[in-house]
């Protein structure tokens, strides 16, 4: 999705977990996964030790307005310092470590978060370098594994990617699922009274049409008609159009009918294929 979802008038989510980002190499980077945390609701970002300084112009150039974000963020210059006041740590890698420590996913580790958040306790999502992670030192300073259900064989996301996935199943939990929208009803269903006349209408030009061509199979048929109209959930408008559609067919057979009738009446052969001369010996 593009810029064009953003609303500027809604408010952001605030009380979320804490994003830590571990000697980010690129400013580009940076930028990217704040956006990320911006899609899913995540605001307060800490920064261990960046390798091209703070600020970043090219963080805020990426981050795509996502800056509030950017503005609050705090910097660091290791990861014990970066974890002052936190109370529950998650660090995302995808290797083993012979440590132990819970393994959890994305999932696992939101609904773990909601938990102790609601509690009272402060929680921060660890992720690591771009092309080496975390230090095994450095995962040892938390308190869960985090890590992702991904191909063993190209397990290495890239940092946004990683906390996009993670964002997406900490907002997925802490907005109960809501969509930012939906299709509104705009037409109400309709009810038995609108429906018995459209299949009325429909069974009378489908006998017209001579549709049902054996007797003992109609009531059947008919039935079966029935019920595929009855499991689509049909509104009045559609009812409408359904209507206009039966009508149109029956016009335009008539009046293809009445054109035929008006050139066999005037003396005209209707259309057909050259004719054939009779082979001769």
């Amino acid at each position: 999705m593009s810029g064009a979802g953003t609303d500027s008038t809604k408010a952001w989510p605030e009380g979320g977990p804490v994003v830590i980002l571990v000697e980010p190499q690129l400013g580009e980077n940076i930028g990217s996964a704040v956006r990320a945390m911006g899609n899913f609701g995540l605001s307060r970002l800490r920064l261990v030790n960046p390798r091209e300084g703070w600020p970043n112009p090219k963080a805020v150039t990426f981050a795509s307005g996502a800056d509030r974000i950017l503005e609050t963020a705090e910097v660091f210059p290791d990861l014990r310092a970066a974890l002052a006041g936190i109370n529950f740590v998650a660090a995302a890698t995808a290797r083993e470590r012979g440590m132990q420590k819970s393994v959890l996913g994305a999932d696992a580790v939101a609904a773990e978060t909601a938990g102790r958040i609601a509690g009272g306790e402060d929680v921060a999502l660890v992720f690591g370098r771009e092309r080496t992670g975390l230090y095994t030192e450095e995962v040892s300073l938390a308190d869960v594994i985090l890590t992702l259900p991904v191909n063993p064989a190209f397990a290495s996301l890239n940092l946004a990617m990683a906390v996009a996935v993670v964002g997406y199943e900490w907002f997925k939990l802490a907005s109960n699922g809501a969509l930012p929208f939906q299709q509104p009803d705009r037409y109400p269903i309709a009810d038995k009274a609108d429906l018995l006349a459209f299949f009325d209408h429909v069974e009378r030009e489908l006998d017209e049409a001579l549709f049902f061509r054996s007797p003992e199979k109609k009531p059947v048929t008919i039935r079966n008609i029935r019920n595929i109209f009855h499991r689509v959930g049909l509104t009045r408008q559609d009812i409408a159009t359904l209507h206009g559609m039966v009508t149109a067919l029956v016009e335009g057979r008539g009046t293809r009918e009445a054109r035929t009738a008006a050139r066999l009446a005037g003396g005209k052969k209707p259309l057909a294929g050259p004719e054939s001369s009779e082979p001769t010996d």
